[in-house]
């Protein structure tokens, strides 16, 4: 079997070259089902008290290692209760047969970024939602950013379309079937329609939101994703991001946040 000797003393494998590979290839999938979510912090706490746990243990400090060890033996079924959704959409994609050609594209599209995805069609949403908005015809949209959403795209209508302000403004008519929930837009792409979502649970929110600004804000306490809400007492349109809601927001405004968020040139002026 191959070796590669180091240093003299250290033998190196080609199995561990392998099992180093597929961890790290394990590693990055867990990534992409959690990043973007609240979830990931959970992740980050568990692995920190993991690794202090390790430190403890060299240090031979007893009283922190007893504890942090009773931890640590029930963190497998922890890591099973909090992480349900993401494990439940993992074994969804194994039963389908297609992680080993995601885990290799979206492996190595991470890395280099060889495939670049088109910018958001920033003017058919804001002249929709302006539209809308002076109806007074009730309506919500969210804009995934890292997080694709999948679990709550799965809830709705698959519509996997262009987007248009013909095809924004026909979902939320109010005799249209699909107006209720939410209208859920990734990769500059209308993915479902009448989408349900998790509602904030956040009691002193200002102005006495309704059941979509609730939604709105739901949504983007537990993901990056942006949350657009058109208002049917009011006509006012709001923006949503991080669990935090602005309202009586302007077209112009409208835009000059979306194109901040999601256009390409602007996301790397604010990222230097």
């Amino acid at each position: 079997m191959f070796t590669l000797s180091v240093l003299g003393f250290l033998q190196i494998r080609f199995l561990d070259i392998l099992d180093i590979l597929l961890v790290a290839i394990l590693l990055y999938q867990l990534y992409i089902l959690i990043r973007g979510t609240g979830t990931i912090n959970i992740f980050l706490g568990i692995l920190s008290i993991y690794l202090l746990w390790w430190l403890v243990r060299i240090f031979e400090m007893e009283l922190l290692t007893a504890i942090l060890g009773q931890f640590i033996s029930v963190g497998v079924l922890a890591l099973i209760i909090v992480f349900q959704p993401e494990i439940r959409k993992l074994l969804v994609v194994i039963g389908k047969k297609s992680i080993p050609h995601r885990a290799s594209r979206d492996f190595f599209k991470g890395l280099w970024q060889m495939e670049k995805e088109g910018d958001l069609n920033i003017p058919a949403i804001v002249n929709a939602l302006e539209s809308l908005a002076e109806q007074k015809t009730g309506a919500l949209v969210v804009i995934t950013n890292t997080n694709e959403l999948e679990s709550f795209i799965e809830t709705g209508q698959r519509v996997n379309a262009e987007i248009s302000e013909q095809l924004l403004g026909s979902i939320f008519y109010k005799n249209s079937p699909l107006h209720d929930g939410a209208v859920i837009i990734s990769d500059n792409r209308v993915r479902a329609a009448r989408c349900v979502l998790p509602v904030s649970e956040i009691r002193k929110i200002p102005g006495s939101p309704g059941l979509r600004h609730r939604a709105a804000i739901g949504i983007t306490e537990q993901s990056d994703a942006i949350a657009l809400v058109v208002s049917e007492q009011t006509g006012k349109i709001s923006w949503c991001k991080g669990g935090e809601i602005k309202r009586s927001i302007k077209p112009l405004q409208l835009k000059e946040l979306l194109a901040k968020e999601f256009l390409s040139e602007a996301k790397g002026a604010k990222d230097s």
